[in-house]
């Protein structure tokens, strides 16, 4: 699998956990911060939890502390599946 679809696949999950969780997709892209888009720590918790479920990849806190953009998450999660 090529890091560049896995990118793609994991950015699309990411994507709709946050609108799922309430943010607007209009304002989610790569370089958008967790805290603008209202996301707490909570969805973060549970954003790790469906990246486990989809993509068989563990997150801990320490890795998600240092996560402020969106980017960031997609990049952790796909350095971590290929």
């Amino acid at each position: 699998m090529s890091t560049t679809s896995t990118e793609e696949q994991v950015e699309q999950v990411v994507i709709e956990s946050l609108v799922s969780f309430g943010a607007e997709r209009s304002e989610i892209d790569r370089e958008a911060t967790f805290e603008a888009l209202d996301v707490d720590s909570l969805d973060l918790a549970e954003l790790a939890q469906i990246v486990e479920e989809r993509f068989g990849v563990e997150l801990r806190g320490s890795d998600v502390a240092n996560v402020k953009t969106v980017g960031d998450a997609v990049t952790l999660i796909a350095d971590r599946v290929s």
